[in-house]
C-alpha cells in the first residue's frame, strides 16, 4: 500500500512520528514522507537521523490550512499526530488547545479533502472517552469531525477513521521518564496519585504497526481500539525502582482512576475483531458500508450490551517482570 505513495504525517517530530517514519522506511519505498510540525529544531534533530532522499521537511502549524494544502499536494496518505497533549497546560490554557485539538483537526480534513488525499488516520486517546479533562473533550470533539468528514467527501474518494489508544511506553509525558528521572537524581521515594490506578499500556512499535495495519482494514468512519494490556501504577514503580517506597500524593485535577477506550454507552456501535474494537459511526449517508467485515476481510462481531473496554477491567494485566522487560 506504501510502496510508491507520498505519506503525510502532521506532529511528525514527535515520539510516534519518529517511530512511525522508520517503520514505514523499513517495511516499505514510499515516494515520499514529509514531516510536517512547527518546531524548526526538532526538524534539524530529526533530519541528522532521517535524511532519505524521500524526506521532505515542511514548517508549519495545524492551524494554517493555506499551509496544509500546499503541504498535502498530491499527499496519498496522511496520519495526524499533532496535539496539545498536556493535561494541566490544556486546562491553564484552553483556547489554545481548542484552536490546535479542534480547529487544527478541520484545517486537515479540509485540506485532505481539497487536495484528493485517499485516507487519513487521526490518532486519538483513550481520554477522549468518557473526558473529564479539556484535553480528553477536544480529542473527542475531533474524532467526530474526522468520523463525520466522510459525509463532506461527496464522489471525491476521501475516506477518514481514528485510531484510539492508551498509555505508550517511555513517550514524552509518560510516567516512566518521570520515574526514571527521579531515580537518576537521587530521589527518596516516588509519588503516586492513587494506588488503585491502572492505564492501557503500549509498546511504540506496536501503535505504529497498528496504524499502519488500520490504513489497510479501514473504510471510513471507523474508530480502531487495539486490544492491549493494562498495567497498575503499584507495578510500575516496583519494576522501575523496587528500592524506593512509594508516597501517595492524591489525584491530579483532570485525572482518571481507570482509562476507558469502548463507552458502555455505545456498545451497540461496537464490533469486536480478533485483535481490536471497532466503534461505528453513529450517522453516515456516504456508504452502506458493513463494518462486521473489513477491508481485509476480517470479520467482527457485537460486543455484549453491558460491554466496557476499561484499563481496571481488562483480561490483562502486565506483571512487575513484564513492565521491566517492556520499560528496557
Amino acid at each position: 500500500m506504501f510502496d510508491n505513495a507520498t505519506v503525510l504525517i502532521t506532529g511528525g517530530t514527535g515520539s510516534f512520528g519518529k517511530k512511525f517514519i522508520q517503520i514505514l522506511l523499513g517495511k516499505y519505498s514510499p515516494r515520499k514522507v514529509i514531516v510536517y510540525s512547527r518546531d524548526e529544531l526538532k526538524q534539524f534533530e530529526m533530519q541528522q537521523e532521517f535524511n532519505q532522499s524521500c524526506m521532505r521537511y515542511f514548517i508549519g502549524d495545524v492551524r494554517d490550512e493555506a499551509r496544509l494544502c500546499h503541504a498535502m499536494y498530491k499527499a496519498d496518505f496522511v496520519v495526524h499526530a499533532a496535539a496539545l497533549k498536556q493535561v494541566p497546560a490544556a486546562e491553564y490554557n484552553p483556547m489554545e488547545c481548542i484552536k490546535t485539538n479542534v480547529h487544527g483537526a478541520q484545517n486537515v480534513i479540509n485540506a485532505a479533502i481539497e487536495c484528493g488525499v485517499k485516507k487519513v488516520i487521526a490518532l486519538s486517546t483513550d481520554k477522549a472517552a468518557n473526558p473529564v479533562n479539556l484535553y480528553g473533550a477536544t480529542k473527542l470533539c475531533a474524532d467526530k469531525l474526522f468520523t463525520a468528514a466522510n459525509n463532506m467527501v461527496g464522489d471525491r474518494g476521501t475516506r477518514f477513521s481514528v485510531v484510539r489508544y492508551g498509555n505508550v511506553v517511555g513517550s514524552r509525558g509518560s510516567v516512566v521518564p518521570f520515574f526514571k528521572k527521579l531515580v537518576a537524581d537521587g530521589a527518596k521515594e516516588l509519588p503516586i496519585t492513587d494506588a488503585r490506578m491502572t492505564r492501557f499500556w503500549l509498546k511504540l512499535e506496536d501503535g505504529v504497526e497498528f496504524v499502519l495495519k488500520s490504513f489497510q482494514r479501514m473504510q471510513g468512519g471507523e474508530i480502531f481500539i487495539p486490544k492491549i494490556p493494562s498495567m497498575r501504577i503499584m507495578d510500575l514503580a516496583k519494576a522501575i525502582a523496587p528500592h524506593l517506597p512509594t508516597k501517595i500524593v492524591g489525584i491530579r485535577p483532570g485525572e482518571k482512576l481507570h482509562e476507558v477506550m469502548c463507552p458502555a454507552d455505545l456498545y451497540y456501535e461496537t464490533l469486536e475483531f480478533g485483535d481490536h474494537y471497532v466503534i461505528m459511526p453513529s450517522t453516515r449517508f456516504w456508504s452502506e458500508a458493513d463494518y462486521s467485515v473489513n477491508a481485509l476481510g476480517e470479520k467482527g462481531h457485537p460486543v455484549p450490551d453491558v460491554f466496557e473496554y476499561s484499563s481496571g477491567t481488562n483480561s490483562h494485566f502486565l506483571s512487575v517482570e513484564e513492565l521491566r522487560e517492556m520499560n528496557r
